[in-house]
This record gives structure tokens, C-alpha cells and sequence, in this order.
């Protein structure tokens, strides 16, 4: 389950908000602005030692997709793509192409 913490930290750099999905962050969102920077690969194991965070009951990241949707596969030559069954979409240079691939037809069957 994603939450949202605001960085509550007293030091010289700016806190800003951002998207927890257990210890993964997400995206965030730079203090004094309102848009919102998606990571396209999320980072996994934030650090969030010796920092301060509240939990934000509003969430100013609108839809938050999870990597619940996210399953990880690997390909015929040992690459490893990223399969997303909620959006229908691969990782793989032959969907980016085709916008079909076996990958992703293997995984929804």
C-alpha cells in the first residue's frame, strides 16, 4: 500500500514530499512546487535514517499505480523486462516497437 510522507527534517536542504510504496520510493514532489517526478524505475530501500517524515492524509500524486501491476520476466537471452498487467504494456524493445510481445502475451494467459 503506497502512503505519502512529508520530510519534516530541521536542516539546510529542502524537505519534500513523497510516495512510499513500503521502502520503495516511487516519485516525489520538490518543496514549493506542486508537479509531481515519477521515477521510471522506482528506487528500492529509500533511506529513511536520521530523517523525520509525517504521514499526509491528502495525496497530491493523484492515481498511484504500485508494483502490484508490475511482474518482472526474463527473456529468451537473459535480459530482464518489466510486464505491467493492469497497463498492458512490456519493457522490451519489441513492444516499444510492435506494441505486442511474447512477454506480455505469456504473462496475461
Amino acid at each position: 500500500m503506497a502512503k505519502v510522507v512529508q520530510e519534516v527534517t530541521d536542516w539546510e536542504w529542502p524537505n519534500h514530499t513523497y510516495l512510499l510504496d513500503g521502502t520503495t520510493l516511487l516519485a516525489y514532489i520538490k518543496q514549493g512546487t506542486k508537479e509531481p517526478i515519477w521515477f521510471k524505475h522506482p528506487l528500492k530501500r529509500f533511506s529513511t535514517a536520521g530523517r523525520k517524515f509525517k504521514e499526509l492524509k491528502t495525496n497530491p500524486f493523484g492515481e498511484v499505480k504500485t508494483e502490484s501491476t508490475v511482474v518482472k520476466v526474463q527473456g529468451s537471452k537473459g535480459n530482464t523486462y518489466e510486464v505491467d498487467t493492469e497497463a498492458k504494456t512490456c519493457t522490451c524493445s519489441g513492444f516499444q516497437f510492435r506494441g505486442r510481445c511474447k512477454h506480455l502475451e505469456e504473462v496475461l494467459k
